[in-house]
């Protein structure tokens, strides 16, 4: 039989069969011996070895769209992260460094900003003109008052999407509305590993029919840019790319060089200055980290 991992936990895939129900499987000893490992969202074929309890073992991994790292998922569409526009305030480094993984993983961003039934315009203003400049499309909602929901809902329509933020900004209650299934998905599969089910600790794939998949990740509180060259962290910025030909130097990274496009841009208000700082900050980063 095929279906599709949903969650994978203590080397145990819990696959949802193409005959509705959900299955506790075990990876065959090939994939250790070949150094691969099923992801949430891997397409598989398994056999059947319990059909009362509901057990059986994955035997092939069927052809990946593509597979990210971090979060660790297979066969994503989209990624749509999540923050709170205020409580807590948004960590705008943090959104900018998710975005870099994004763009090395070319993976579509949706960036969305949750309980705006707390602040007012100028707060979302502002947003806007940092993120909309930079070309990334931007939702705003409050899962509290179920505002700005059904518009998430068509985007998310017939895509596979990965949902990702922060702890504490509203994931778990935009994954409730967009699909109410999921409480019971997640209350099932805790009931086989006999574990809490309101905080995710692990990414997790819920089916919301006419082939739509949420993925529900864990709350991420920091993040490392790795295998990323400082030299190539440019590109992951694309509003830098119309101002380039402005620089005098082929190569230029817009740090230390006297005639550069993309800092006179940041001056005349052509970039924000957030994004411009906070690509200052990642590349001293991945620069120290050349060194060793």
């Amino acid at each position: 039989m095929t279906g599709k991992i949903l969650k994978g936990i203590a080397g145990f895939y819990y696959v949802h069969g193409t005959d509705g129900n959900l299955y506790e499987c075990r990876a065959k000893g090939i994939f250790r011996n070949k150094n691969i490992k099923p992801l949430v969202g891997d397409d598989v074929e398994f056999s059947i070895l319990d059909d009362v309890e509901k057990k059986g073992n994955v035997d092939q991994i069927l052809p990946r769209k593509n597979a990210l790292v971090r979060p660790a998922v297979a066969n994503v569409d989209q990624a749509l992260v999540l923050f709170s526009i205020t409580q807590p305030e948004p960590n705008l480094n943090l959104l900018d460094r998710f975005l870099v993984m994004m763009e090395v993983q070319e993976v579509p961003v949706k960036i969305c900003f949750n309980k705006i039934d707390l602040i007012g315009s100028k707060e979302i203003e502002a947003l806007r003109d940092i993120y909309e400049r930079a070309g990334y499309p931007l939702y705003f909602i409050s899962a509290c008052e179920n505002r700005g929901i059904e518009e998430i809902g068509r985007l998310v329509q017939g895509k596979t999407t990965v949902l990702a933020g922060p702890s504490g900004v509203g994931k778990s209650s935009l994954t409730n509305l967009l699909c109410p299934q999921a409480e019971m998905e997640t209350g099932c599969i805790s009931e086989k590993i006999q574990r809490g089910k309101h905080t995710t600790r692990h990414s997790e794939l819920f089916d919301m029919g006419s082939g739509t998949y949420m993925m529900d990740t864990p709350g991420f509180s920091s993040m490392y840019m790795e295998d990323l060259d400082c030299l190539n962290l440019k590109d992951c910025f694309p509003e830098f790319e119309p101002y380039e030909e402005g620089c005098k130097f082929l190569g230029c990274v817009h740090i230390g060089e006297t005639t550069c496009g993309v800092k006179n841009a940041v001056k005349e208000g052509g970039i924000s200055p957030s994004r411009y700082e906070n690509y200052r900050l990642l590349y001293q980063e991945l620069k120290e980290k050349r060194r060793y």
